[in-house]
């Protein structure tokens, strides 16, 4: 009842910027979290950053001071800016949310993943 899906990826040059949306849609009562993980292939998808309702925001260590989340609550929106991109930051990025749909089940929501690809 819940959909997630990705916007913004693409290939970009080290150093650039990039910045992905997350347009969650359905019978929505309330998301709780919105966040932004990545995974590569052999390796297991870790957190990027996190938000909640109530606009507390998580990073990943490593990666505080690039990334910033931000979301809109009118859209149901999150968004991921990414500076002073890595070529270590290419990955797949998916968009997860924290959910309860109007008359359903609080659950864990995914979107499809949106490729990054930083290089030169």
């Amino acid at each position: 009842q819940v959909q997630l899906v990705e916007s913004g990826g693409g290939l970009v040059q080290p150093g650039g910027s990039l910045r992905l949306s997350c347009a969650a849609s359905g019978n929505i009562a309330i998301i709780y979290t919105m966040g932004w993980y990545r995974q590569t292939p052999g390796n297991q998808r870790e957190l990027v950053a996190s938000i909640t309702i109530g606009g507390s925001t998580n990073y990943a260590g490593s990666l505080e001071g690039r990334f910033t989340i931000s979301r809109d609550f009118a859209k149901n929106t999150a968004y991921l800016q990414m500076n002073s991109l890595k070529p270590e930051d290419t990955a797949v990025y998916y968009c997860n949310a924290d959910a309860a749909p109007a008359f359903g089940l609080r659950s864990d929501y995914w979107g499809q993943g949106t490729q990054v690809t930083v290089s030169a």
